[in-house]
């Protein structure tokens, strides 16, 4: 086998199609490996690493979006070139699949040429990418975030204050220099639903200057709060010439994306009990030391509440209950997690 040849992995359930778009594919020279459904893709994937993944959306078992969806969470897999095969055309699929992170999309039925054209153009674009990558070190990309962050101006926050709000013109993005910070929105009837707590080093409001909207979300201090404000404009020129900033908000966009799909999917489906074990696991993991299986959560009841979609009553039984099954403690208003792990394998 010549080693020098793309890797393409085709995930279709249609043996027609599968076959097809194998076969073209060959006789332009690629290597091709195929799966009959999502699940067997997802493990293709993880074991032959492809250059390129095409993959129908609509399939048994695990669909293309989950597809997406698993090799996001695995660095050897996330940055693979991701084309979706979709016999809809609606508009609401299409974005849905690009939000996810798809790198483009096929409309079936699809001729020769049109599959062609679009696996040569995600090969182009992505060494592209990965020239521009090379191009600038780990030690480099620090030095270029280290000068957007120069460019900011620090600000003092007190405890429970604002930083922005739904509605607010986006004027700035957010980097968190102290204390902890959280992102939530409104439900109808008012009450709260937080989507992320963000610490140091952290930033926060980008997602509305990518979208050139109003912000859609509120942030709020949680505790006494250093933040610097990044102007948008200087923001934009730093994407503009440095590809490697760009892309790696692009990243935390992608994550942050998906995190919210998760939270959605836990308040849909999960019992109060894994809902509130999750949120604390999700929190745990994010201020933990490396490694670390023990962490020390200095977080409010009704903070807890807002994040996992429940009352604060619920939160204290729930909370009393884990700590008779010594899976934490208090320690004054603090929470001591003793299993991180533990604590994430608790069942419905």
């Amino acid at each position: 086998m010549n080693d020098t040849k793309k890797k393409i992995l085709v995930i279709e359930d249609n043996d027609d199609i599968r076959d097809s778009t194998e076969e073209i594919l060959l006789l332009a020279g690629y290597d091709v490996i195929t799966a009959s459904e999502g699940k067997t893709g997802v493990d293709l994937a993880l074991k032959e690493y492809p250059d390129l993944i095409l993959c129908d959306i609509m399939m048994p078992i695990l669909d293309g979006y989950g597809v997406l969806f698993m090799l996001g969470k695995y660095n050897e897999t996330a940055h693979i070139p991701f084309i979706f095969l979709t016999a809809k055309s609606e508009r609401a699929d299409m974005r849905k699949a690009m939000e996810m992170g798809a790198d483009d999309y096929l409309t079936k039925p699809f001729d020769d040429m049109e599959l062609l054209n679009a696996v040569e153009a995600r090969f182009k674009k992505s060494e592209g990418q990965r020239f521009s990558k090379s191009v600038l070190n780990e030690h480099e990309q620090f030095a270029l975030l280290e000068k957007l962050n120069m460019q900011g101006r620090k600000r003092k926050y007190a405890k429970k204050q604002i930083v922005y709000q739904e509605g607010d013109t986006p004027l700035y993005i957010y980097q968190v220099i102290k204390g902890k910070v959280r992102s939530f929105l409104y439900y109808g009837d008012g009450r709260e639903l937080s989507t992320n707590i963000h610490k140091a080093g952290d930033y926060l409001g980008y997602e509305a200057l990518f979208a050139n909207e109003a912000h859609r979300d509120n942030a709020e201090t949680i505790e006494e709060c250093e933040i610097n404000l990044i102007n948008k404009e200087y923001f934009y020129e730093m994407l503009y010439q440095n590809p490697s900033i760009a892309r790696r908000f692009a990243n935390l966009l992608s994550e942050n994306i998906r995190n919210k799909e998760e939270q959605m999917l836990r308040l849909a489906y999960h019992s109060v009990r894994k809902r509130v074990a999750d949120t604390l696991v999700i929190i745990a993991r994010k201020f933990a030391e490396e490694d670390a299986d023990q962490v020390v959560l200095r977080i409010s009841r009704e903070d807890l509440a807002a994040m996992a979609g429940t009352a604060q009553e619920t939160i204290s039984r729930t909370l009393a209950d884990f700590k008779q099954e010594k899976l934490l403690s208090k320690e004054g208003n603090a929470i001591r997690i003793h299993s991180i792990d533990k604590l994430s394998k608790i069942k419905q």
